[in-house]
């Protein structure tokens, strides 16, 4: 080693080769924010979500919105279990009271009635049906059956699909079923999964989609049957930076629409499960919004509706509108 290098070893700089100190790191428009874009979903096309209905003053932690037979827009409380619905000229009313469900994921069945999800405080959850005015509550899965249902989905046959909300990053204890169509029957088909989360299915109803909230993941399993995978079908399509894949919807051209919980946003795939857009809510510079947990497609447009709320940010919990790559899937289009 030289003298030179020595020197450099000691901290010694010879006179006439002192170099400027480093420069330092610093914030910059692309990073400053509380929940910046990864640097891999910034070149994403993007769109800015509008406010469409204000939901509440407080911060609601909206769930599970879904469009029923009249066009009428149901959507969930989560932390008290009511049910909401709000008509296309934006009267809210409630249809389930408050409860101890707690009810979030909502599906309509062919036969009009409304299925809910409801976690129970993530140890004993349940799945309930109820008449589209509220009444004649149903347990479909007791909470006895030891699941923390989230989210559901149903199929062309008439079962459906429902994540289990269970478990931690270190500790799979979830997981995404299938319920028969005579509801009486629970299979297992994407086992061991932390803290399942959202799920939907692709328009012809061969490709399921979960997402892993606790893991940052999205699965992507195509179907030989209701229950079974086939035999090269099961995948990790995704995974996510930053908090945390919620609920999704897929529309008529079979692409896939990812609620980020934390984020303020909504990522978008393709069929094929490669990110393709993304859709922004206002206010998620500043840190506000940022708990958007689902959203829903209007049946016959291409009309979508996030649901997210504040937190104790100040601006409540709101419904926002965007416009999605292609129209919904026909209401029913799985039974």
């Amino acid at each position: 080693m030289g003298l030179a290098g020595l020197a450099a070893l000691a901290g010694v700089v010879p006179d006439g080769a002192r170099a400027e100190a480093p420069r330092p790191l610093a914030y910059d428009d692309l990073i400053r924010g509380p929940v910046p874009i990864p640097p891999a979903e910034r070149g994403l096309q993007s769109v800015m979500a509008e406010p469409w209905f204000k939901v509440s003053d407080d911060g609601l932690p909206l769930e599970g919105p879904a469009f029923d037979r009249a066009g009428k827009l149901l959507f969930a409380d989560a932390g008290s279990g009511r049910v909401f619905r709000l008509t296309p000229d934006k009267r809210l009313t409630t249809i389930v009271p408050a409860n101890t469900f707690g009810l979030g994921g909502l599906a309509l069945h062919k036969d009009g009635r409304i299925f809910a999800a409801g976690t129970g405080g993530f140890r004993r959850g349940s799945i309930v049906a109820i008449q589209p005015d509220g009444s004649d509550l149903h347990t479909i899965v007791p909470p006895e059956a030891g699941y923390a249902p989230n989210d559901l989905v149903f199929d062309a046959h008439g079962g459906f699909y429902f994540t289990d909300f269970r478990g931690r990053s270190t500790e799979p204890q979830g997981g995404a079923y299938y319920v028969s169509p005579d509801l009486r029957t629970i299979t297992p088909v994407l086992p061991h999964l932390a803290m399942a989360n959202g799920v939907a299915l692709s328009p012809g109803g061969k490709t399921l989609w979960v997402t892993e909230f606790s893991r940052n993941l999205l699965h992507r399993v195509e179907l030989a049957d209701a229950t079974t995978p086939t035999p090269f079908g099961t995948a990790v399509a995704y995974h996510f930076t930053g908090p945390a894949p919620d609920s999704m919807r897929a529309d008529a051209d079979g692409n896939l629409y990812v609620a980020l919980y934390g984020q303020g946003r909504v990522l978008v795939f393709s069929r094929h499960g490669i990110p393709i857009g993304q859709v922004l809510l206002p206010g998620r510079d500043e840190g506000h919004n940022l708990r958007s947990t689902s959203m829903a497609l209007h049946p016959g447009t291409d009309d979508l509706f996030i649901v997210t709320n504040d937190g104790e940010g100040g601006q409540g919990s709101t419904i926002f509108h965007a416009r999605a790559f292609a129209k919904a899937l026909p209401l029913y289009s799985h039974q």
